[in-house]
């Protein structure tokens, strides 16, 4: 703990801490004290099962100390003054960036929640005053900080700063993008919420940071899967691109969102995590999948790909619509691998072909 400390002390070495700036008029100024740097807590879970997580939630607590010691060391250093606001005069961001519900067994908000508790609010979130609303204001990034000041009934400690719209989306999504934060699936639903709410493409993409052909399949997924089956599945944060990209597919026709409806409102779906709900109605539908290849005699047994040594890669299963299965507990982050590697593999085969 204590080589933690000296480590974020030393990231404040200089620092200047404002003290001669007047008061926000549309703010209570925090005592000083609080806009003090201190050792940033971390918002993540300390309490876990099991020596390897343990150790998994302390190496991201520290990552995640380190950067929020940054935020309010580069913050204090632009000399701008944290004020404390009633978080019943904030309102959200133009668009809502996450799938995730505090009511829906979220364990990293109700961690941040006791946090909060036990030693405030460590790093202060941005807002802007409200557009429209006299005296009211806007989060641009720290949604879930205000969330749990609200159930804390405690102020939120803040920066308020004048942004335009793009500015507002640019902050979010690069607070979100230097987090790494969210997942696959809610940065689809953000960047398609953000060109709905009429922003450029060219602005969306710099906000996610974002190349042309990974914004194309972003939005191509948002318009494939229904909101509300997305609502209801969550951010679902170990499914990646490869896996959503199939349930896009998967949800082509009527039938299988009927299926899909069937699945999200049954008991054992709505008490599962998040990456389970992902789990169960992904299975539902690939089964279908599978019976209506084999009703067209075109379906084959999967096959079994492994490595040298005879470990598993993938399944491949041909048919109408081929395609490969990844085990993400054999080999986590793979299938993201291959998938970054297909236009290389695209490129050689068409040259092999002649």
């Amino acid at each position: 703990m204590s080589k933690r400390k000296d480590h974020l002390k030393a990231l404040f070495g200089g620092a200047p801490v404002p003290g001669d700036e007047a008061p926000s008029p549309m703010a209570k100024p925090a005592p000083e004290t609080k806009a003090t740097p201190r050792p940033v807590v971390s918002e993540t879970s300390r309490t876990a099962s099991g020596a390897v997580k343990a150790m998994g939630l302390s190496l991201s607590s520290m990552s995640r100390e380190v950067e929020d010691a940054r935020a309010l060391k580069d913050a204090l250093a632009k000399g701008e003054r944290v004020v404390e606001i009633d978080p019943n005069l904030i309102d959200p961001s133009l668009v809502r960036d996450r799938l995730s519900r505090e009511d829906d067994g979220d364990e990293e908000f109700s961690a941040l929640v006791e946090s909060v508790r036990e030693n405030g609010q460590q790093v202060p979130v941005l807002l802007r005053p409200h557009p429209t609303a006299n005296g009211r204001y806007q989060v641009a990034y720290g949604h879930r900080r205000v969330r749990a000041a609200a159930r804390l009934a405690r102020p939120v400690q803040a920066i308020v700063r004048a942004l335009d719209d793009n500015q507002l989306v640019l902050a979010q999504g690069k607070e979100n993008t230097e987090r790494r934060n969210l997942s696959f699936i809610e940065r689809a639903f953000f960047a398609a919420a953000l060109i709905r709410h009429g922003f450029e493409r060219g602005v969306v993409q710099r906000a996610l940071s974002l190349h042309k052909a990974e914004m194309t399949r972003f939005l191509q997924v948002a318009d494939a899967v229904p909101a509300q089956i997305a609502g209801a599945i969550g951010p679902a944060p170990k499914a990646g691109r490869p896996r959503w990209m199939l349930l896009a597919d998967f949800l082509q026709d009527d039938a299988a969102i009927v299926i899909a409806q069937d699945v999200i409102h049954s008991d054992a779906f709505r008490a599962a995590s998040s990456d389970e709900r992902f789990g169960m109605l992904f299975e539902r539908l690939a089964k279908r999948e599978e019976r209506k290849a084999g009703v067209k005699g075109k379906a084959s047994k999967p096959t079994l790909v492994a490595d040298r040594k005879g470990r598993p890669l993938a399944h491949v299963i041909s048919g109408k619509k081929p395609r490969m299965e990844f085990d993400e507990k054999v080999r986590p982050g793979f299938a993201d691998y291959v998938a970054a590697l297909l236009p290389e593999l695209a490129e050689r085969f068409e040259k092999e072909r002649g």
